[in-house]
């Protein structure tokens, strides 16, 4: 697919004057402005005993856009330094639907800076390579979030009027499932709207070159479980003497690897059904060489959780598959319990895509790039979760790689601008014009 995604497609004067604004240059000036803004305080890691990030140079470099467009923002935290962005544009018709635009502040730890090859060594220099943008958040998700703001931009220096309400709303901490973040505003600070569209990773590229970008009708959900073994402590000299836990975890991690869980197959399959990935081992002390670990501990994800799984059901699997691995191995003692701090984050249903709002975002997929889009479940946890078990329509579209490597991650240029046009036309389809 070439970049001029809006050739031959049947537009009318006012979806022209907005896709003008909208190309390959206005996108990577704004993409390469967000993406290291507020960096690297904005790294924000899963694990529930590391701190958490402060979004707050983001949140204050978005919100100057937003109000660079005449739309008033509000900066609403739940603790200081890290602050949600909603910028709310009324439109002239208190009766058409509302429509939320969202994505997130916080992104994945960079870690090892000097593995990022392809930036020079600093994961927060966007740097392209062909028609790729590679740092840290080009795919999750700054290079999204440029597109939203493009979109947005592109509409309002066109000098149009929206008949519904379009809310621009950037989140703090979701990459720790939203606690501080979309959780706080639906709950406690009353977000609302007819529609959500979450800007976040649904791109997909073939083995041939061909690419496209699926819309999210539902998401897999995950669980982080503590897995504890215990043995007898010996002498190096004689291991015979006595149980090594780290041992033990080690025959008993290929049997959690490979276990399967109780649930209900869904209408749309997410890319895996629920299953496990490991994700820590430890065991042994400092100072302790001369002796075998008597504690091993190893933390797994549940992933792929679909509707109808629970966190009692979930933890009931693991442990019949502890329990049939002890009657096969008498020297194993252990036992599993969730992860201190952890959210049991559920699976949702599929919205439905003959409705709005996917049904408008096929259409203006189908109208710029010739085709419609694959309809999907999503198994990575965003935002999109928390609006959907909350009632709202909400979906996930986005340029980004679903399934981008967690170093010298990448977002295509080509897609970045297709999306940015069908947000555009998906805007004016849903809220209409005044």
């Amino acid at each position: 697919m070439g970049s001029d995604t809006s050739a031959g497609a049947d537009l009318g004067e006012i979806e022209r004057r907005v896709l003008e604004r909208i190309d390959e240059a206005a996108w990577l000036d704004l993409a390469c402005a967000l993406i290291p803004a507020g960096q690297p305080e904005a790294e924000n890691p899963l694990d529930p005993d590391e701190p958490p990030a402060r979004e707050e140079g983001a949140a204050l470099f978005i919100a100057d856009i937003l109000r660079s467009l005449d739309i008033p923002v509000d900066l609403v935290a739940k603790r200081p330094g890290r602050p949600n962005v909603v910028g709310v544009l009324p439109g002239s018709d208190p009766a058409a639907p509302a429509l939320i635009l969202n994505d997130h502040l916080d992104t994945y730890p960079a870690g090892e800076w000097s593995a990022w090859t392809m930036t020079g060594g600093h994961p927060f220099r966007p740097t392209r390579h062909g028609n790729r943008l590679y740092a840290r958040g080009t795919s999750d998700t700054r290079g999204n979030l440029a597109c939203t703001l493009l979109a947005v931009r592109a509409i309002r220096e066109a000098g149009i009027r929206l008949k519904g309400t379009l809310k621009c709303v950037y989140t703090v901490d979701e990459e720790k499932n939203g606690p501080d973040g979309s959780i706080f505003l639906l709950d406690e600070q009353g977000l609302e709207a007819d529609y959500t569209i979450v800007c976040e990773p649904t791109g997909w590229t073939r083995a041939d070159g061909s690419w496209g970008m699926g819309v999210a009708v539902a998401n897999g959900g995950h669980y982080l479980v503590e897995i504890e073994t215990r043995g007898v402590k010996t002498h190096l000299w004689r291991p015979d003497t006595g149980v090594n836990a780290v041992a033990t975890m080690a025959r008993l991690l290929g049997s959690l690897e490979t276990m399967s869980f109780t649930h209900r197959a869904a209408r749309l399959a997410g890319g895996t059904p629920p299953r496990t990935a490991i994700l820590r081992v430890s065991g042994g002390l400092p100072r302790e060489m001369q002796f075998t670990p008597d504690v091993c501990r190893a933390v797994i994800a549940v992933v792929g959780i679909l509707p109808g799984m629970s966190p009692e059901s979930v933890m009931a699997d693991i442990r019949a598959v502890i329990e049939a691995a002890a009657e096969a191995d008498p020297e194993l003692r252990a036992e599993a319990r969730p992860y201190p701090g952890a959210l049991f984050v559920d699976g949702t249903l599929e919205q439905d895509e003959a409705a709005d709002p996917t049904a408008a975002l096929a259409r203006a997929y189908g109208r710029l790039l010739g085709e419609a889009p694959r309809i999907y479940r999503k198994n990575a946890f965003n935002d999109t979760i928390r609006f959907a078990e909350r009632g709202h329509a909400a979906i996930t579209f986005g340029p980004g790689e679903d399934g981008w490597p967690p170093i010298n991650e990448y977002v295509d240029i080509d897609k970045a601008v297709a999306a940015t046009r069908i947000l555009a036309l998906t805007i004016l389809d849903l809220l209409g014009t005044a």
